[in-house]
Formats: C-alpha cells, sequence, structure tokens
C-alpha cells in the first residue's frame, strides 16, 4: 500500500479511504487512482487488510454439502444480501465431516470475520468450538440449531408435519415414516413432529426401523432402505412419508424398480411424500408431494438477524426480537402422493 501511494502520489489514508469506499473520495482523486491501478497492476491484500480493521468486511458461510441444491440456493440469497450490504460472503463446506467442520471453523477464526452463517453437522458437530467461536463473533445458525438457546433461523418442523401429516391421512392410508440417517438435529426433531401430528389425528405413529447410517448420503440411505422393507414383504402401510425429499428420490427409485406404480391414482400401489421441496422435487418421476422450505426467506432473515447482531457488538441500540426464527411451510400436491 505505501509502495501504491508513493506510485500514484497520494497519501496512504487517502489511497486507504478509496479501497474501503471508493465514492469517499473526490472524483479527480478517484481517477487518479483508477488510472493507477490499471498501470501498476496494484491490487491490495484483501485479507490482510481484513486483519487490520477492528470489524472486517468478511462474512463466513459454513454449509455440510456444497452440492446439495437447498444449500446452495440459501448460500446465494446470502451471498446477494452480504454483497449489496459491502460484504465478502467466504463459503467454506464441512462435507458432512466433523473434523473438516472443525477446520472450517478455524479458518474463519484466522480470517477475522466480522461473522458468521453456518449450518451445522449438529450431532457430530464441535459443539465447544462452536459456543466459543459465537462469543466472540456474530453468529447465526440456519436448518438445523446447534442447540435450544442458539440463534437460528429454520423452517417450523411441528407445523409442516402437521400440515403434511393431515393431508396424507385425510387422502389415503396414513403414512409410516422413514426417516433420515441423525447427521443432524432435523432427524430427531422430524421424528417428534411426525409423531406429534400423528397423536394429534389420534392416530398411532409407525416409525420404520432402519440402519444407523451416518451418511449424508440421503438417496442412497432412502433407496436401500426401502428395497430392504420391500424384500421383506414391503411396508406396514401404503404411504411412506420420508424425512426429507432426498429420501424420497431413493425410495421412489426403489419402488419403481420393484415394479410399483408411485402416485396418488387408481392403480398405483404406494404414495411417497417428502419434506423440504428440494429444487428437483418436482421434475422426478413422479413429482415429489412435499412441504416447501423458503429458503429465500430463511437467508434474508438469518443475514437480518446477522446484522443485528454485528450492530449490537458495536455498541448501537438495536430493537429486541426473537434470535429463534421458525417459519411455516406450505405443502406442494404433486403426483407422488
Amino acid at each position: 500500500m505505501e509502495d501504491f501511494s508513493e506510485f500514484v502520489g497520494l497519501s496512504r489514508p487517502t489511497v486507504s479511504k478509496f479501497f474501503n469506499d471508493p465514492n469517499s473520495v473526490r472524483p479527480k482523486t478517484r481517477g487518479l487512482i483508477e488510472a493507477a491501478l490499471k498501470e501498476s497492476g496494484f491490487r491490495p491484500n484483501m485479507f490482510a487488510v481484513n486483519l487490520n480493521r477492528r470489524r472486517s468486511n468478511i462474512i463466513g458461510i459454513i454449509i455440510p454439502n456444497s452440492t446439495d441444491p437447498f444449500y446452495m440456493a440459501l448460500t446465494r440469497r446470502v451471498e446477494l444480501i452480504a454483497n449489496a450490504a459491502g460484504f465478502l460472503a467466504f463459503v467454506l463446506s464441512s462435507d458432512g465431516n466433523a473434523e473438516i467442520e472443525a477446520r472450517a471453523i478455524e479458518t474463519l477464526k484466522s480470517m477475522n470475520v466480522a461473522g458468521a452463517i453456518i449450518a451445522p453437522l449438529g450431532v457430530q458437530s464441535q459443539h465447544e468450538t462452536l459456543k466459543a467461536l459465537g462469543e466472540s463473533i456474530a453468529l447465526v445458525y440456519v436448518d438445523s440449531p446447534l442447540d435450544e438457546t442458539s440463534p437460528f433461523v429454520g423452517t417450523n418442523n411441528r407445523q409442516s408435519f402437521q400440515l403434511i401429516v393431515d393431508y396424507l391421512v385425510r387422502s389415503g392410508e396414513p403414512p409410516c415414516y422413514l426417516g433420515m440417517p441423525p447427521v443432524n438435529t432435523n432427524a430427531a426433531t422430524r421424528e417428534t413432529a411426525y409423531v406429534e401430528a400423528m397423536r394429534q389425528l389420534k392416530m398411532e405413529p409407525i416409525l420404520l426401523d432402519t440402519a444407523h447410517d451416518g451418511s449424508w448420503d440421503f438417496e442412497r440411505f432412502g433407496y436401500e432402505e426401502t428395497a430392504r422393507f420391500l424384500n421383506a414383504g414391503g411396508f406396514p402401510t401404503k404411504t411412506i412419508l420420508c424425512a426429507n425429499d432426498r429420501v424420497a428420490f431413493g425410495a421412489i427409485s426403489a419402488a419403481y424398480q420393484h415394479g410399483l406404480k408411485i402416485g396418488q391414482s387408481a392403480g398405483s400401489d404406494i404414495r411417497i411424500a417428502g419434506h423440504d421441496d428440494h429444487p428437483l422435487s418436482r421434475y422426478a418421476c413422479p413429482p415429489i408431494t412435499t412441504v416447501a422450505q423458503n429458503y429465500n426467506e430463511i437467508g434474508r432473515l438469518a443475514m437480518d438477524l446477522l446484522f443485528r447482531k454485528l450492530d449490537e457488538l458495536e455498541g448501537a441500540e438495536t430493537t429486541k426480537e426473537s434470535e429463534r426464527i421458525l417459519l411455516n411451510a406450505e405443502i406442494m400436491l404433486r403426483e407422488s402422493a
């Protein structure tokens, strides 16, 4: 920066002011700096600059799976909001691995991030490491909370399962429940929500006994578990409610390979429903009946909460609002159920 300041013939504070906000310097000064940048090819080291700031302009994001379209859509929403507010979003994936998640947390700490949006692994997460991080920076969890008190924005699983269970009971045989691997708190929360919804309708919950798989490969899990039940004589009911749409993808594939007709229409052998409204659910064969998580709104509210927490750390007065935001879901009726 000192070399570049000398090259352009301006003071270092003026040059620094330009890099923080180009519109904060006079148009003539801005023109001189932009011409010098083009001539010299100089670019400040963003990470070094942020290490010197009391509060950096980097927002960290940690997600469990960078190839999952749900997390991709959520991340894109967060990135757009961060960029519009003058922040750079830096995305890391834990790849469903607790050790990689721990390294990602350490990476964010080393970058002096202002705050972070994290979709934690939950069961496998580095709870103490995350709690320590939350004491030093603004931190908001999405998709699944770390615990019952952490700042969180996500779907109201109790409401969404009441919605889908009520529909399935009214439209056909009551659903049995094909859960998901216990990789985060959603596994237990959604199972409990299904049980509550069935009992509210005076129905006995039917929880399928599945393999204790810790993998994030939900499609394979759904396929293998469905095939196992079909090979052993079938399911206890002709309606299967899956913990998420990715499990439903695997269940539909296994049912198809066993020659079953899937759907709500006459002559169908089995109904399969999901949860989340995965971006590909409407293009499955048949399209999946599910409940939709509003990932755009989850991303927006998570960033609103993060900015509020950043202001609190700066000592600004903020309105005292809930740090635990649950959004209601909307049912998507399609051919699979």
